[in-house]
């Protein structure tokens, strides 16, 4: 009988086949072999396979997110852990951020006999098709941008070190917009989250004129947010304009998940802070618009008599023209203002400092962040957006004008609706 790696490579690329009989044999040679061996087998495999993911741009929260949507949550899991397991044999050093993503994902190893059994709950078959599942995943994911020196080569040196009272700031942000998601009157929203884009405007400002005078000044660093379904267009607009807005860049990667943002640390943290409150706004303002419309569309139906059935054929289909719809127009609308109220902050601040620096550094920095796209995006294509129920979309713009800053006068956007 072959021997335990010979099995599994064998389940491996039986796995990665379409013949879903010679899948299931090869899972079945692996139940009957020698466990212990199996399983040594399964964590070596996995163990490597796992440190060739971060020469290759991968990062722990990478991997999990696509676990996470492509694998059966067990699966997903068993690779969480067996990242701590990885850990435990990456030659070399290992950055913090690494460290820190570990602990945020729940990371844990407590040996390595009999860890498979302990994950199977008492069902070995499916642990295995799991590891086999998770093993397939984390053997057959492509390059991706290189946003961090992984673990294993030479350490980054450290950079200017932000404000002292940037953390604090961005606890006030937080709570601001902690706020402005859970409050039920659009009036009170709009302010918290007009005052949590100003002091996150103001304080990209000043980190940007602390660093132009540092002895080793920052460099463009780049974050991935995730896309996930449903309405993943939709999503990485929103992050794109949100991006946009603060003097960063997003390249979306529809088939891996998530979009790809490349900017300054201080904006990049105004990114994710912001895009994450107002994704949770938007959702919400779009569910009240369904049920509102659906309402309306209910109280039609009663006047209409022989016409509800007519009505109620193809619901699914409208729902989901409208929900696209309305969020694609909330976040080019939001990034419109977005960009207004950057741009009139840029002239405030300006005006105030009497001088001429902060312009062309702003500019220096904006020339830096578009040429490290070029390098890791060189290929990186647009689309135009289609919309697909004006009603959706003369909702979501309207409610974009509820949930942000006072409109100001229309920027460039880089994606344009089309009919």
């Amino acid at each position: 009988m072959p021997n335990a790696e010979q099995l599994l490579a064998d389940a491996l690329a039986a796995a990665r086949g379409t013949d879903v009989g010679q899948a299931e044999h090869a899972l079945d040679q692996l139940v009957v072999a020698d466990g212990p061996a199996v399983d040594k087998a399964l964590l070596a495999r996995l163990v490597r396979g796992l440190g060739r993911l971060w020469p290759r741009g991968w990062q722990p929260v990478d991997l999990d997110r696509i676990a996470t949507r492509r694998l059966a949550p067990r699966s997903a899991r068993l690779l969480r852990d067996g990242l701590a397991a990885q850990r435990r044999e990456q030659p070399g050093p290992v950055p913090p951020w690494f460290d820190e993503q570990l602990a945020e994902l729940g990371a844990r190893w407590d040996g390595d006999a009999g860890w498979l059994d302990r994950r199977a709950e008492g069902d070995r078959i499916t642990a295995l098709r799991d590891a086999v599942d998770g093993l397939v995943l984390v053997e057959t994911l492509p390059p991706i941008a290189v946003l961090r020196p992984p673990p294993g080569g030479p350490a980054a040196a450290p950079r200017s070190a932000a404000p002292a009272g940037g953390s604090r700031m961005l606890d006030r942000v937080r709570a601001l917009l902690a706020k402005a998601e859970s409050t039920t009157f659009p009036a009170e929203a709009e302010a918290l989250t007009g005052k949590a884009q100003e002091l996150m405007a103001r304080h990209s400002l000043d980190v940007a004129l602390l660093d132009a005078t540092a002895e080793r000044p920052d460099q463009p660093a780049g974050v991935r947010l995730g896309t996930d379904a449903p309405y993943a267009a939709a999503k990485a607009l929103l992050i794109q304009e949100v991006a946009a807005a603060n003097r960063c860049e997003s390249v979306w990667s529809d088939d891996l998940g998530f979009a790809t943002v490349l900017g300054f640390p201080a904006d990049l943290a105004a990114v994710e802070l912001l895009h994450t409150s107002l994704l949770v706004q938007a959702t919400a303002a779009m569910l009240r618009g369904r049920a509102e419309r659906h309402t309306g569309h209910g109280r039609a139906e009663r006047h209409a008599g022989s016409g509800r059935a007519e009505r109620r054929t193809g619901g699914g289909r409208r729902t989901k023209g409208y929900d696209e719809s309305f969020l694609n127009a909330f976040a080019l609308r939001i990034g419109e203002r977005l960009r207004a109220a950057t741009a009139a902050t840029d002239r405030e601040a300006a005006e105030e400092r009497g001088d001429d620096r902060l312009l062309p550094v702003l500019a220096a920095r904006s020339d830096a962040v578009r040429e490290r796209v070029d390098q890791l995006f060189p290929g990186v294509t647009k689309h135009r957006l289609q919309v697909r129920d004006a009603e959706g979309w003369a909702s979501g713009t309207s409610a974009a004008d509820r949930a942000s800053l006072d409109a100001g006068a229309p920027a460039r956007r880089a994606v344009r609706p089309g009919h």
